[in-house]
């Protein structure tokens, strides 16, 4: 896994922006997300705050990780495998990143620029095929083609 030294900085930069409305990100997501893909909802048994929070913790600790993306990789492989009991597939994984991108860009506005947008895709698609690969024996992200058709 690779990213650049300047996608890091643009990553961490905008993290730090959004970190302490947090709990707004992360409702801002969840709705985007259902928005996207009502039948994810059922997936989310607990409390939607405890969920959110938990989200960014997650994000914060692969925000933290940039420097070792190599280390990330176990902790992203267990997280994944735990997913595939909770019932998400190798096609969820795109209206999640679809929503990411939506709350990150309505959490910083303007300062959401093309450049943040792209790194923030970067790390995305780079935790996504980390996960898919571990959740989905076979999965390859040269062929895979994503079945569901999201309405955004």
């Amino acid at each position: 896994m690779s990213i650049t030294a300047r996608q890091k900085q643009l990553i961490q930069q905008s993290f730090a922006k959004v970190e302490p409305i947090s709990d707004d990100a992360a409702r801002i997501f969840y709705r985007k997300l259902f928005e996207y893909d009502p039948s994810l909802r059922p997936l989310f048994k607990g409390s939607m705050k405890q969920q959110g929070q938990k989200l960014m913790s997650t994000l914060k600790v692969a925000v933290a990780s940039l420097d070792d993306l190599d280390a990330l990789v176990p902790v992203l492989q267990q997280l994944a495998r735990k997913h595939v009991g909770y019932g998400v597939s190798a096609e969820d994984y795109t209206p999640v990143g679809n929503a990411l991108m939506h709350a990150l860009r309505t959490g910083l506005g303007d300062e959401f620029t093309g450049e943040t947008r792209d790194a923030w895709r970067t790390l995305y698609q780079l935790v996504a095929d980390v996960m898919r690969s571990a959740a989905y024996p076979g999965f390859d992200k040269a062929t895979f083609k994503n079945r569901k058709q999201y309405n955004h």
